[in-house]
């Protein structure tokens, strides 16, 4: 594990960074974490230590394989929680993950893992609508979602689908589709993850509105 950001002892929130596909830690400090301006964050960064956390494309229906690879890879990222909280007791933790990271993100949660808010930057479900994927009752934890409207990884359906799922479990969800955006973190998902984070920080109610 890579640790990034604010001393332990200054943070005023934690957060788990899950990087893509044949990325790295530090390809997700780059892309993420050294472009936010919210201060006072702590990161955590988790690897498998290989090319990807699992072999399988996200939308291909599950298979024992691939159940036991995201089983693993679902481990690391619980290790990885109690580790930030272990580092920062007492603060809110957020679970971030761009394109493989980000469906770990959704199967985390779904799965039982914790997190006072999230963002699921270009991701979706691990497995077939038909394969009864796991649910969770998430009520009122806010997910920050994106996709590109072609992205060659996450297909747009795909996201939608996550999306919907999300919304079933009672996630209060900000969602940006961005036509012809390549395979990557933005300027606008950037800015977007900032004001989750700063809200997450500050005690806030995240996306504005009633709590």
């Amino acid at each position: 594990m890579v640790w990034a950001g604010a001393a332990a002892d200054a943070a005023r929130a934690v957060a788990v960074v899950l990087h893509g596909r044949g990325q790295t830690p530090k390809d997700m400090t780059g892309a993420i974490c050294d472009r936010l301006a919210t201060r006072g964050v702590r990161f955590v960064l988790p690897s498998p230590g290989g090319a990807g956390w699992y072999d399988a494309k996200a939308v291909e229906p599950m298979t024992d394989r691939t159940e036991t690879q995201l089983r693993a890879a679902l481990s690391i990222v619980a290790e990885a929680e109690a580790a930030a909280r272990a580092a920062c007791p007492g603060v809110p933790l957020v679970l971030i993950g761009f394109s493989q990271g980000a469906c770990l993100v959704i199967e985390h949660l779904m799965r039982g893992g914790q997190a006072d808010a999230a963002a699921m930057l270009t991701g979706c479900r691990v497995g077939a609508g038909t394969d009864g994927l796991p649910r969770a009752d998430l009520p009122g934890i806010p997910v920050y979602c994106s996709n590109g409207d072609d992205d060659p990884w996450i297909p747009t359906w795909a996201f939608l689908s996550a999306i919907s799922d999300l919304t079933g479990a009672g996630a209060r969800l900000r969602c940006d589709v961005f036509p012809g955006r390549a395979h990557e973190v933005s300027a606008p998902e950037i800015a977007a993850l900032d004001g989750l984070l700063a809200d997450v920080a500050a005690g806030q109610t995240a996306f504005g509105g009633a709590a």
